[in-house]
């Protein structure tokens, strides 16, 4: 599929090929976030394998992540903190009526443009919903401790509600 302009393309380690939790877990990103469509979530314009080596290509995002913004420019005022707010809220909302929950909610996976618009990006332990996904498998937790839920921490059923607290801490 032709874009028209530049885009990102995610490799996988050729040393993790063996891992089948990570090959699973970078299926299951390429999978969830190709048919997600809102402006305040990176595109996922294809995937696949060659040769291989499991690929994503997405849409390119000029800028830097949210962590790179604040360790550069320190806390932003709030007047920049709300509208950021707003925009990865509406994205987690359009994967939850979608049928996904992030599972890894922090400033590193929030991509920012020069004008400060979000993107959330870095699926790869998004999980179906419907799945009752527990945050736990084989004693490894998913995510971001820093970032993580009380749900998330204690390895128990997420939901929704998981994204939305981690949100909360990254704000």
């Amino acid at each position: 599929q032709k874009t028209g302009g530049n885009v990102a393309i995610k490799v996988m380690y050729d040393d993790l090929l063996d891992d089948l939790s990570l090959l699973k877990s970078f299926d299951a990103e390429a999978s969830a976030t190709s048919s997600l469509y809102h402006p305040n979530i990176v595109r996922v314009i294809g995937f696949g394998q060659d040769q291989g080596h499991r690929y994503i290509v997405q849409e390119y995002v000029e800028g830097s992540s949210l962590k790179e913004l604040i360790n550069k420019n320190g806390a932003l005022p709030w007047q920049k903190a709300v509208p950021i707010a707003i925009q990865i809220g509406l994205a987690l909302d359009y994967a939850h009526q979608h049928g996904l929950v992030h599972r890894d909610i922090k400033p590193q996976n929030i991509l920012m443009t020069k004008e400060l618009f979000a993107k959330v990006t870095d699926f790869g332990i998004a999980q179906a919903i419907k799945s009752n996904t527990n945050t736990l498998t084989s004693g490894i937790s998913f995510g971001s401790v820093h970032y993580a839920s009380p749900e998330q921490a204690r390895g128990t059923i997420m939901g929704e509600r998981s994204d939305i607290y981690s949100l909360g801490i990254v704000m």
